[in-house]
């Protein structure tokens, strides 16, 4: 079976770097024109290069903005409007990992983590549901995390956050089902990306990041930490034609990691 997004256009948020830097790549490489979104211009610029290396015939549009906000959203969503004419799939990527102690978590901590991970999705499910539901044809994928379906202590503001984007997915896939919108989420285990290599970077210890990689994957029970472009795949082949059947469900991409289905 060939995955193909011919014709179809992606807005891709956080998209500058590691897993949306691998959708991005892949979904150009099938055949959609994309659109990036990221805080830092230089490092737009430079995946623009990288995408456009493996997939010559994409268009590839860069918008620097900071999505937790309305103001980034309206600009990310318009001008990718402007640029491609169209959002066909808006995949819901930008956010980070942030965990601490429940005492130790402040107001503006709580705040800044619903912004990023919850108010941009809403934000921009928002602005592409209308022409997604009069074209007939849509496709969005929250990207979250297992601790959506298992918090765990210390594991608060992410996992509270990312519990309500799942709620989320569901209520958007209920919505968008009789104009073939398509909702789902995909929930992140350990997948090699750039916030490893900083937590990498972080412990001091003298190992390798391949050696690190590898102790941390040995609790895994596939045995190994998975890739970015494990995890491209299942999101091209959601964004497709192929999944036509699958809406309001949360893949787990874990290697088995996750107690729950």
């Amino acid at each position: 079976m060939e995955i193909r997004l011919d014709g179809r256009s992606a807005l891709i948020t956080g998209g500058s770097t590691g897993l949306g830097l691998a959708m991005a790549k892949e979904f150009a490489l099938s055949g959609a024109d994309v659109a990036i979104v990221g805080r830092r211009p230089e490092v737009l610029e430079e995946a623009r290069q990288e995408i456009s290396a493996v997939a010559a015939d994409a268009r590839v549009h860069t918008v620097a903005a900071d999505v937790a906000t309305a103001e980034g959203t309206d600009l990310a969503f318009r001008s990718t409007v402007a640029a491609l004419g169209k959002v066909d799939i808006l995949v819901n990527n930008a956010g980070k990992s942030q965990v601490g102690a429940f005492e130790d978590l402040t107001d503006r901590i709580w705040q800044e983590d619903f912004d990023l991970k919850l108010f941009a999705a809403v934000r921009l499910a928002r602005l592409a549901l209308p022409a997604m539901k009069e074209r007939r044809w849509g496709r969005i994928i929250n990207v979250l995390a297992t601790a959506a379906k298992v918090p765990r202590a210390g594991t608060a503001p992410t996992a509270v956050s990312r519990a309500a984007g799942l709620a989320l997915t569901k209520v958007l896939a209920g919505e968008g089902a009789p104009h073939n919108v398509l909702v789902n989420a995909l929930l992140v285990g350990l997948i090699d990306s750039d916030q490893w290599v900083r937590r990498h970077a972080a412990t001091g210890e003298d190992i390798s990041y391949e050696e690190f990689l590898a102790r941390m994957g040995a609790g895994v029970p596939l045995g190994r930490v998975g890739s970015a472009q494990e995890f491209a795949n299942i999101a091209c082949f959601l964004a497709s034609d192929a999944a036509g059947y699958i809406t309001g469900t949360g893949i787990n991409v874990d290697g088995g990691a996750s107690p729950v289905v």
